[in-house]
């Protein structure tokens, strides 16, 4: 193994780690793709979680400075091929071999930079924010799990759009209390946290169906090496927001609604059941 290759090897187990720890339930998901996959997923989750974190975690620093290094940073990667930075390393090389679209990163790092000064939506807005911040993560995977095969990937874009969408939306729910309280921002459009009605509640439900109904009807056309991994990730999230809909619009306020470890079991064992017996 060159000096190089040995690099690669190294800048792999960070993004691969960076996942691990910052999400097990995606983690899980990802090891249930063929092996093949698995590596550019986690270099996609490991830069989308570091521009994240900036815009959401690092509050004892300068947030525009950091996320602006940040930027120049990833196209100076994209340009050199290289990066000394190993998340941004690892970015690189999968969206160059992957041939990523160029608009589906503008228009991440566009809804990332909305988070440092924008604190509420109307729904021009927070339509151009769910797009950039989450159907494009879709998009990208998509370029992944389609290998090249730009037909098949027009034919599956509406539904990775719709299942990124969901798992945003999803995440918005159950995070109302800390984004609202923490950060002071407000994604829903029309929605005052301080009247927020059981009403409000069930609009943004039935936008969030129609979503994972959308997602589900291209997961099943996914080819089979990245197909049941996608689903679990799909059970995983749609099982959260069944826990949502059953709770009171005034608790969520109040509470952190999450899937316990056992549950997560449970729904990989009945996902796998389902895939073994043709049921998608």
């Amino acid at each position: 193994m060159s000096t190089f290759q040995l690099y690669n090897e190294v800048t792999a187990l960070s993004s691969k780690q960076t996942t691990l720890m910052y999400s097990s339930s995606f983690s899980s998901a990802i090891n249930l793709l063929h092996k093949d996959l698995r590596q550019p997923i986690y270099d996609i989750y490991g830069f989308v979680r570091f521009a994240d974190e900036i815009v959401d975690t690092f509050h004892d620093y300068d947030k525009k400075l950091l996320f602006d290094q940040f930027k120049k940073d990833t196209y100076l990667a994209l340009e050199q091929g290289i990066s000394l930075n190993p998340i941004l390393h690892r970015f690189q090389m999968t969206y160059r071999a992957y041939k990523i679209d160029p608009s589906l990163l503008e228009a991440f790092l566009y809804s990332m930079e909305m988070d440092l000064s924008q604190h509420a939506h109307d729904e021009s807005s927070y339509q151009k924010y769910i797009y950039g911040s989450a159907e494009v993560v879709g998009l990208m995977c998509l370029y992944i799990f389609c290998k090249g095969d730009l037909t098949q990937y027009e034919q599956l874009k509406p539904a990775a759009q719709s299942l990124g969408a969901a798992f945003q939306k999803v995440n918005f729910l159950r995070d109302i209390k800390a984004d609202f309280e923490g950060l002071e921002r407000v994604y829903f459009p029309n929605c005052d946290f301080n009247h927020f009605t059981e009403k409000d509640k069930l609009a943004i439900e039935a936008d969030i169906q129609n979503d994972f109904e959308n997602a589900l009807e291209g997961i099943k056309a996914l080819p089979l090496q990245c197909r049941f991994g996608v689903y679990v990730a799909y059970k995983y999230y749609y099982s959260l927001f069944k826990k949502i809909k059953k709770t009171q619009h005034h608790a969520i306020l109040k509470t952190r609604i999450r899937i316990p470890d056992y549950g997560k079991v449970f729904i990989l064992a009945k996902a796998k059941l389902r895939s073994q017996l043709n049921f998608l």
